[in-house]
């Protein structure tokens, strides 16, 4: 499962890709792998299960994900640095 986690990290703009380099600076490289192989798995498991095919969620799909969070955090640190923020959607 290493090696198909290895394989699926070094993919382009891809979940997988996306997601283990999400975890590397947490967690490290090895443990990011594992992370990787066993999200592999799961959907593997859910793909046998359902009958389903595999839908590729994209590499920003975490992004969008947690977009609020995101755009929470920078506002918080903004303002600890003494700036005024206001926020508009872009078209």
């Amino acid at each position: 499962m290493t090696q198909c986690a290895w394989a699926a990290s070094k993919t382009k703009n891809t979940y997988l890709s996306a997601k283990y380099y999400s975890l590397v600076g947490r967690r490290g490289k090895k443990r990011a792998l594992i992370a990787v192989g066993h999200k592999i798995l799961i959907m593997v498991y859910y793909i046998l299960k359902t009958g389903m095919p595999y839908k590729e969620l994209g590499k920003d799909y975490l992004s969008r994900r947690r977009e609020d969070k995101i755009v929470k955090g920078h506002i918080k640190r903004l303002k600890d640095l003494g700036y005024e923020v206001t926020l508009k959607k872009a078209a």
